[in-house]
C-alpha cells in the first residue's frame, strides 16, 4: 500500500537503506561465509561431514517458519519495532553460537538465525515500499539487490581463509558486529511507518493463506521457483564436500572456483535487466532454461569421465547460474502476481514454499550424497531442472497466451 507520506530518496532518506542492506548482508553472509568452514565444524564437532549442508538447509528452515507470522505482527506493531527485534534477535542467536557443544546444538541455533532472512522479505522490504515514493522505493531495491550480491561472492573465500588461519568462530562473532552496526543505522535513520488503520485478526490471515495455497495457478507456478534455484542451493551446501574432500582442493582453492559459477549467476542478472523490455515476459525463461538443462547435462556426463569432471563441474554450474539468473525474476514476478490476495500474503507464500523445498530437497540430497557422492548431486540438479519441463512449463506458456491476449507485452 503506497501512502501520502513517502519520502523522497536523498543522501539523508538513503542512510536507513544502507542500514538495512548491511544486516541483509550479514544474514545472507552469514551462509555464504560458514557454509565453506562447515567441514572443520564438523570435525570440531567429531561428527561427518555429511553433516554439513544441514547447515544450510535448518538455516533456510527458521526462515520459513516465521514468514506467516513476522508480517502480519509488523502490520499490527509496526515495522521499525518487529525489524530492530529482529536484528537484535539474529545478533544474540550469532553469539549464542559460539558456546554449542554438539551439532544438535549448533543446528538449532543455524535455525533460530535463519529467522532473519523473514525479517528482511516479510518487514525490511515492506518498510522500503512504504516509506519511499514508487520510483524512488525501486531504485533502492536495486541498490540493495546489487550490494547483496557481493555476499555469494565475498563468503566463500572469506570463509576458506578463515578456517585456514583462525577459528571458525570468529565468523560469527565478525557477522554479529555488522549485524550491531545495522541496528544502530536503522534505530536512528529508519523512519516510523504509519500503521494500517484496519487490524485483521490472525484467522483472517489464515484464510488468506488457505485462499492462495489452494489456487492451482499460483501452485503451479510458484512450485517451478525451487526447480530453479535449487542446482545452485545444492551446490553452495554440497560443494565443499565434493571440492575439499572429492577432489583434494584447498580451502582457498575451494573459495576461487566460486567465482565462475556466482559470476555467471550477476551476468544473467544483467543480461535479464538489458534485455527485459525487448522481449515478452517469460521469453527469457523459455530460453534460462535449456540452459540450465545443459549445464546439467554437462554435469552428469563429468560423473562418467572422471578426469574431465573438474571442468565440467565448473561449466555446468556456471551455464546453470547464468540460466537461473535470466529466469528466475521472471517466475517470480509470474507467480507473485498469480493470486488476488493481497502481495504481502502472497509473497509471505512463495517464501514459505521456497524455503520448506530447501530444506526438505537439501536433506534429501545430503543422504543421497553419503551413499551415490557426485552422481547423487548431478542427478539431482538434472531431475529438478527436468521437472521444470512439466507442469511449470505449461503454466507459464498460458500466462504467456493471456497476456497477449490482454495486449499486454
Amino acid at each position: 500500500m503506497q501512502n501520502a507520506s513517502t519520502v523522497s530518496l536523498s543522501r539523508a532518506t538513503l542512510m536507513f537503506p544502507l542500514a538495512l542492506v548491511l544486516f541483509e548482508f550479514s544474514v545472507y553472509i552469514g551462509n555464504d561465509l560458514i557454509q565453506p568452514a562447515m567441514l572443520a565444524i564438523t570435525r570440531d564437532f567429531g561428527v561427518s561431514s555429511a553433516w554439513a549442508p544441514s547447515s544450510m538447509s535448518f538455516y533456510l528452515l527458521g526462515g520459513a517458519c516465521v514468514a506467516w507470522l513476522l508480517g502480519p505482527l509488523s502490520d499490527r506493531l509496526g515495522r521499525k519495532p518487529v525489524l530492530l527485534t529482529g536484528v537484535l534477535f539474529f545478533v544474540v542467536c550469532c553469539l549464542l553460537i559460539l558456546l554449542t557443544q554438539d551439532i544438535y546444538q549448533f543446528l538449532i541455533l543455524r535455525f533460530l538465525q535463519g529467522i532473519g532472512l523473514t525479517v528482511i522479505s516479510a518487514v525490511g522490504y515492506a518498510a522500503i515500499q512504504e516509506i519511499f515514493a514508487e520510483r524512488d522505493a525501486i531504485k533502492v531495491m536495486s541498490l540493495m539487490a546489487n550490494i547483496s550480491l557481493l555476499a555469494p561472492l565475498l563468503g566463500p573465500v572469506v570463509g576458506a581463509a578463515m578456517i585456514d588461519h583462525i577459528s571458525w568462530h570468529w565468523g560469527f562473532i565478525g557477522i554479529a558486529f555488522l549485524a550491531f552496526l545495522s541496528w544502530f543505522g536503522l534505530k536512528y535513520k529508519m523512519p516510523d511507518a504509519p500503521k494500517p488503520q484496519i487490524k485483521r485478526s490472525l484467522r483472517y490471515v489464515f484464510k488468506d493463506f488457505a485462499q492462495v495455497y489452494r489456487n492451482r495457478r499460483f501452485l503451479a507456478l510458484a512450485f517451478a521457483l525451487p526447480m530453479l534455484s535449487m542446482p545452485l542451493m545444492l551446490w553452495i551446501a554440497l560443494s565443499p564436500i565434493m571440492m575439499v574432500e572429492e577432489l583434494g582442493m584447498s580451502s582457498f582453492e575451494y573459495g576461487l572456483a566460486q567465482f565462475p559459477i556466482l559470476g555467471a549467476l550477476i551476468l544473467g542478472n544483467v543480461v535479464l535487466i538489458k534485455v527485459i523490455d525487448k522481449y515478452a515476459l517469460g521469453k527469457t525463461v523459455m530460453i534460462g532454461v535449456p540452459i540450465m538443462l545443459l549445464g546439467a547435462v554437462v554435469l552428469v556426463l563429468g560423473t562418467l569421465w572422471s578426469e574431465y569432471f573438474m571442468w565440467s563441474l565448473i561449466i555446468g554450474m556456471s551455464l546453470i547460474s547464468f540460466g537461473e539468473g535470466i529466469s528466475f525474476s521472471v517466475m517470480y514476478r509470474f507467480a507473485l502476481m498469480s493470486s488476488d490476495i493481497s502481495k504481502g500474503t502472497v509473497a509471505a507464500a512463495v517464501s514459505m514454499l521456497l524455503m520448506f523445498s530447501f530444506f526438505f530437497i537439501l536433506e534429501a540430497a545430503r543422504v543421497l550424497y553419503i551413499e551415490f557422492h557426485v552422481m547423487a548431486y548431478s542427478l539431482c540438479c538434472l531431475l529438478l531442472i527436468v521437472l521444470w519441463f512439466s507442469f511449470p512449463r505449461i503454466a507459464l506458456k498460458k500466462e504467456m497466451r493471456l497476456r497477449v491476449d490482454k495486449g499486454i507485452f
